[in-house]
């Protein structure tokens, strides 16, 4: 054999400069984002905490915002969420609220906007104030909260949910101001879902009959024969479980005996 054809075991096989490379360069560690978690207003009773509940039971972190610290507080005892007392119907609340989740839990999944409220009454005796504070509060409000909280949602391809109104989709004498705030939400979810889509964002305005809470209780119709704020909350579960693909704009709950 000719001793080029050798390959000596006790030397090192030497590459030419040209066959050499340099290790591949190690990879950073990337640490992802393993919490869940939600942001709802108006979460301190009613369909907001019913929300909650239901979202802690599916293994979210929540922060919880209210306008009133003492339900609030207590709110978030029940559901171990973080607290925050703020008024929707103020600019630097609403933006005050969204960072304060956004310290918390470093992002966000889903966003429910249930902060609201109503005034009885024909257009014709509703003062100013009462306009805007309905107006600032339903309309306002939610999309102040929605816009900080866009890019979290983003990075998520999150979910929201808009608690609108029955009252939004059909009209509602006495309620005209109230109904008009829950219509514009109907149709501010819709947009958002053309808007986001791109980014994976799917929002969903769920639009209930009267519901067992104290805001219902000037109706004089028995909590029993109310949608229950549960209900809505089952109605938020499945939308979660929905897959990727599956986008549910509105949803209309109606009760039983009503002739809408």
């Amino acid at each position: 054999m000719r001793a080029e054809h050798v390959l000596r075991r006790d030397r090192p096989l030497l590459l030419s400069p040209d066959e050499q490379r340099p290790p591949p360069p190690r990879r950073p560690l990337c640490y992802k984002r393993v919490v869940k978690s939600a942001l709802v207003t108006g979460g301190s009773a009613g369909i907001g905490l019913a929300i909650a509940r239901m979202l802690r039971e599916e293994g979210y972190e929540l922060t919880l915002v209210a306008r009133r610290p003492d339900k609030l507080s207590a709110a978030a005892e029940e559901v171990g969420a973080e607290p925050v007392a703020a008024n929707v119907a103020q600019a630097e609340d609403c933006v005050r609220a969204v960072a304060a989740h956004a310290e918390r839990w470093g992002g966000m999944d889903v966003l429910v906007n249930c902060a609201g409220l109503g005034v009885g009454g024909p257009l014709a005796d509703q003062d100013t104030k009462r306009i805007d504070l309905q107006l600032d509060v339903n309309l306002r409000g939610t999309m102040l909260v929605t816009r900080e909280s866009l890019p979290m949602l983003r990075a998520s391809r999150g979910f929201i949910v808009n608690v609108a109104s029955i009252a939004g989709t059909i009209p509602t004498p006495g309620l005209a101001v109230y109904g008009a705030t829950k219509a514009a939400m109907i149709s501010l979810t819709n947009s958002l879902n053309r808007e986001e889509a791109e980014h994976g964002i799917r929002a969903t305005a769920i639009c209930p009959a009267f519901v067992a809470t104290d805001m219902t209780d000037w109706t004089g119709i028995s909590r029993d024969e109310m949608i229950q704020p549960e209900d809505v909350a089952e109605i938020v579960r499945t939308l979660l479980h929905l897959s990727l693909p599956a986008r549910v704009p509105q949803i209309v709950i109606e009760r039983v005996g009503d002739s809408v």
